[in-house]
């Protein structure tokens, strides 16, 4: 997905362009990602990465069979015809290879494709079923210390253009780590959530809901905020704005991220995700218990909230060997 220009200040992503295929391949394209949207809820920016793996997938098929994807010819489809879009995928020229995780994340949606398809009477194949996904890696959340996170958020107002916009920045920073919000939940929040109480509901992926707590110090950082920013919109207006008033686009965000973070001589996973990590690590570390963590992140599986037991368990380990007479 292109990086949006840096004075966008809106979100979303248009529809990806599709590759030359059949109408009735086309018809059932637009019907996927709508059923994606109504009916499972997905966010946007899901309904988004759906939609460009399944153009890369049929655009793919263009040219391996030699002629336009129709919807017959997806019930056609081989176990190897499949293996050889990730084969293409993984050995790409003049592109960089495309990682395990995002692989394994195509797939996924072809296969809900497929599944899809067969609900809905469009065809049927069962050859995906006999592909594999490749190994992601478990990769441990990387999170900031608790020193690095509050220079983040005692620092990265300066880079600003204007004062209010500097406050936005910091009251965002402060609102991921002190609530553990996903960059997308943030920034979807609207001006209805006024004035902050004690906690606010937060939708989150696939269209869940929850509750999450509001600490006085996120409260007071959004207030301020609120206060500089000169715009007036109305109540269900977005609250993050950007410097021409409409939502604030996540590569604003991250931008401002990348400045701070070269700024503190931070490394380069220091991004707006990691400020949530660090609110679930520090969490962790400080005793709190797995549960209400993965309650408080939004994870629909405890599988997902463990991963940072690994993170506390390494910086126990490292603590150990510094510590310990005869690690030395």
């Amino acid at each position: 997905m292109a990086t949006p220009a840096p004075d966008t200040d809106q979100t979303g992503a248009n529809p990806p362009d599709l590759e030359p295929i059949a109408p009735d391949l086309q018809q059932a394209f637009t019907e996927f990602t709508q059923w994606l949207s109504v009916e499972r809820r997905y966010s946007p920016l899901t309904v988004d990465g759906y939609g460009r793996d399944l153009c890369d997938f049929l655009g793919f098929l263009g040219a391996h069979l030699g002629a336009p994807p129709t919807l017959h010819a997806l019930e056609t489809l081989r176990p190897m015809d499949f293996r050889a879009w990730l084969a293409e995928r993984n050995g790409r020229s003049g592109r960089r290879r495309v990682g395990a995780a995002s692989n394994a994340r195509a797939l996924s949606a072809i296969r809900t494709f497929f599944k899809w398809l067969e609900k809905t009477g469009r065809g049927t194949n069962h050859a995906i079923r006999a592909v594999r996904g490749p190994k992601k890696p478990q990769n441990v959340p990387k999170a900031l210390s608790s020193t690095d996170a509050d220079q983040v958020i005692d620092t990265i107002g300066d880079f600003a253009s204007e004062p209010w916009i500097g406050a936005r920045d910091t009251a965002l920073a402060t609102l991921l780590y002190g609530a553990g919000l996903r960059i997308a939940e943030a920034l979807s929040l609207d001006r209805s959530v006024l004035p902050l109480g004690e906690s606010i509901r937060v939708l989150g992926k696939g269209g869940k809901e929850r509750i999450v707590p509001i600490l006085p110090v996120v409260a007071a950082a959004i207030d301020a905020y609120i206060r500089l920013c000169p715009y007036r919109p109305g109540y269900n207006a977005p609250l993050f704005l950007g410097a021409r008033g409409k939502r604030l686009n996540p590569a604003i965000a991250q931008k401002a991220m990348r400045q701070v973070r070269t700024a503190l001589g931070l490394p380069d996973s220091a991004t707006p995700h990691a400020l949530r990590h660090s609110f679930a690590t520090h969490l962790l570390a400080g005793g709190g218990d797995l549960r209400a963590i993965q309650e408080l992140l939004g994870h629909a599986s405890l599988a997902s909230t463990q991963r940072y037991t690994q993170v506390d368990a390494a910086a126990l380990n490292e603590a150990y060997v510094k510590a310990h007479p005869r690690a030395r």
